[in-house]
């Protein structure tokens, strides 16, 4: 019976020393455990700090990375835009290089042609009516004297002398009354002088009394009786603005020439 108690009181004793012991011994676990998991949650936290600074250093350097292409994209475009101008450069280099040796084959052209003008206005003004003949032949000396000018360009001389020309060319279509000196007997005198068109020359003497009309055949000027004098005297008029326009009776100078 003794035995029995014995044994019963060394096994409540154990049990009671388990039973002492298993606070103790979690509250360690649970220490280390808690140790465990906020190391844990410390990790992780340093692996998402790390991730997240990862991420958006990875997000920036894409957005380097399609900067850089854009830039790339824009320097290409400028690229094909220089190749662009340098290819129509080398077009407009290629016709402006055309164009001057058009130019120089025209200037060499046109030199020539411009002197043969002025040999056809000079014969034709020896050749024509006595019509402002000294305006006419100091226009021609001045053209003359212009082609040899440095300081005119070949473009202006000749836009001078088709000028010449297209005058020459309005004499023969005005009515037009002007003062010169004509040669009468060899003598040099001072008239008023009517033209019409190259239909006609008239002069008549500063008194109004003697009327002369230029024969075209004679290369002189030839008297004209009272009757024709009259009809000049009337064309006089209208060409000064003194009457009204009316129909004109002048005598021609084709027809006329010199009495035998």
């Amino acid at each position: 019976m003794t035995m029995i108690k014995s044994s019963s009181f060394r096994l409540v004793l154990g049990v009671a020393s388990c039973l002492a012991f298993t606070p103790a011994v979690s509250a360690d676990q649970l220490e280390k455990a808690q140790a465990i998991e906020g190391k844990t949650t410390q990790e992780a936290a340093q692996s998402q700090s790390r991730i997240n600074r990862r991420a958006d250093a990875s997000l920036a350097m894409r957005q380097e990375i399609e900067q850089i292409q854009t830039q790339i994209s824009n320097l290409e475009i400028y690229r094909d835009h220089l190749q662009n101008l340098v290819s129509n450069q080398q077009v407009e280099a290629q016709s402006l290089r055309d164009q001057i040796i058009e130019i120089k084959e025209t200037r060499q052209g046109i030199v020539p042609l411009m002197y043969r003008m002025l040999d056809g206005l000079e014969q034709w003004i020896a050749k024509d009516m006595p019509l402002k003949a000294e305006q006419r032949q100091a226009r021609l000396e001045k053209l003359q004297a212009m082609m040899g000018r440095a300081d005119v360009a070949d473009s202006e001389k000749f836009r001078r002398i088709l000028e010449a020309y297209q005058i020459e060319r309005d004499y023969g279509t005005k009515l037009d009354a002007y003062q010169d000196t004509i040669a009468l007997d060899g003598r040099a005198h001072q008239v008023d002088v009517l033209h019409l068109g190259r239909v006609s020359l008239v002069a008549r003497s500063l008194d109004g009394k003697q009327h002369w009309v230029w024969s075209t055949r004679d290369k002189q000027w030839v008297s004209l009786d009272a009757s024709a004098g009259e009809a000049a005297d009337k064309a006089f008029a209208v060409a000064q603005k003194q009457v009204a326009p009316s129909l004109l009776s002048l005598p021609l100078s084709a027809n006329q020439g010199v009495k035998s």
